[in-house]
């Protein structure tokens, strides 16, 4: 299975594992599985920062190499993602959730993350 995860879920992952359901780290910790991360997740964690709206333990820089040397793969936005973006409808107003969901419809990605907002959207969803 493929996984996209949101960006607090990268975040616990990296300081408190503990605010993860245990579906959610069942599916993290199965190697079967692929676990995937979208830029715009990072651009989201960065502006955050930068704005001093989020205080993380570790750099940016990382952040980064946490997360390849744990095997995730950073996808980046592509067209197709924007167009789908586009056509979503405004159930959820975070423009990086909506990005995270378009993507995942495109890629045909299931999206892990507490946000019961994503659950208004006909799209795979886990938690």
């Amino acid at each position: 299975m493929k996984y996209l995860l949101d960006s607090h879920v990268i975040l616990w992952l990296s300081g408190d594992s503990g605010k993860i359901s245990k579906n959610a780290m069942e599916e993290i910790t199965n190697i079967e599985n692929d676990l995937l991360v979208s830029i715009a997740s990072l651009w989201e964690i960065a502006i955050k920062i930068n704005l001093g709206k989020l205080d993380i333990n570790i750099s940016l820089a990382q952040l980064f190499n946490e997360i390849q040397n744990c095997g995730f793969e950073i996808i980046p936005i592509k067209p197709d993602h924007i167009l789908r973006l586009h056509d979503l409808p405004y159930f959820h107003k975070d423009p990086f959730d909506r990005l995270l969901i378009a993507t995942a419809f495109c890629e045909n990605l299931t999206i892990l993350s507490a946000d019961e907002n994503i659950r208004k959207y006909s799209i795979s969803w886990l938690w």
